[in-house]
């Protein structure tokens, strides 16, 4: 058997790094360098390739930042992205390969946002026993309210308010463009309820959109051209994920938005695949928005966990 090897990511390497990302059991589109590169003036890239003799074994999509490196700060989710034929043991040799390589260039510590179990197009929880093994610490747990494939269970409340915004606009929600529309609902309700703006500026999701068209939507409710409510999704092979979510005061009186989620229900519903609401805490996962929650597990979402862990080196 082949020593595990472990070399920086090079530019030159991109199709090779999303050859690879398409035909693992754990990566999403996140991952593309097409996605990742988008923001690297922000995230410096620090990216590993993970290779068994010639064979490329498994990828950790990284940035660092002095002693620390992190899968990822700028994604979702991270950690190491495995093959479709990757064994537990290849698994293993490859984390410590990784760990061990980080020894040799001086980080002291790495942070790892395990990719949660409903992306895996096949099972791919290795990279956990893996963490366990180098006694990682957990040190993030954010609660992610989800629907599992096949179910559209919006309570009673929920269906009657679905049921009023349709028959109040009936064909106002469904795909759009009006990114620019949505953009300032989006603005102007952060900027009032938690004082923040957006992560993604508006032309930064304009050239993701245009760069993954199948994957980044807009679903929105214009009533007269205006954007009354609106999301926006990601999707992956096995999770229809909501990334943003806002409505006007008008979209919020007519539950324009609760027509839009249902919508985004019955995508879902027909792929066969989850529907993700977001994470619903703050402060690492220390506190909970009671009243996001509530409202997502009004269409029928329970809990899962979001992860993070720290391995000291």
């Amino acid at each position: 058997m082949d020593a595990f090897a472990v070399r920086p990511y090079r530019a030159e390497e991109a199709r090779a790094w999303n050859d690879f990302v398409a035909q693992s059991r754990n990566g999403t589109f996140l991952f593309d360098r097409a996605y990742m590169d988008y923001h690297a003036d922000r995230f410096p890239d620090a990216s590993l390739i993970i290779t068994e003799g010639e064979r490329i074994v498994a990828l950790l999509p990284a940035t660092r930042r002095g002693e620390r490196l992190a899968s990822h700060d700028g994604l979702t989710y991270g950690g190491l992205l495995v093959g479709p034929k990757a064994n537990a043991a290849t698994v293993l040799g490859a984390f410590a390969a990784v760990c061990d390589h980080c020894r040799d260039i001086g980080v002291t510590t790495l942070f790892y946002k395990a990719v949660p179990f409903i992306y895996h197009r096949r099972p791919a929880q290795d990279d956990l026993y893996a963490l366990f093994r180098h006694e990682a610490r957990l040190v993030r747990r954010e609660l992610l309210p989800v629907i599992e494939p096949g179910e559209i269970r919006p309570n009673e409340r929920r269906r009657s308010y679905i049921r009023r915004a349709g028959a109040a606009h009936p064909g106002a929600v469904g795909r759009s463009q009006n990114w620019g529309g949505f953009w300032d609902v989006l603005g102007e309700r952060l900027a009032d309820r938690h004082g923040v703006r957006p992560v993604h500026s508006l032309d930064e999701m304009r050239l993701l959109a245009g760069r993954f068209p199948d994957a980044i939507q807009l679903i929105a409710a214009e009533v007269e051209g205006r954007v009354e409510a609106g999301i926006v999704t990601y999707e992956t092979p096995c999770v229809l994920h909501i990334q943003y979510i806002a409505s006007t005061p008008a979209g919020d009186e007519a539950h324009q938005l609760d027509a839009v989620i249902h919508h985004a229900q019955l995508q879902a519903q027909r792929a066969g695949k989850w529907l993700s609401f977001g994470i619903s805490t703050t402060e690492g996962g220390r506190v909970l928005n009671e009243g996001l929650t509530f409202y997502k597990e009004s269409f029928g979402a329970r809990t899962i966990m979001q992860d993070s862990y720290e391995v000291s080196l």
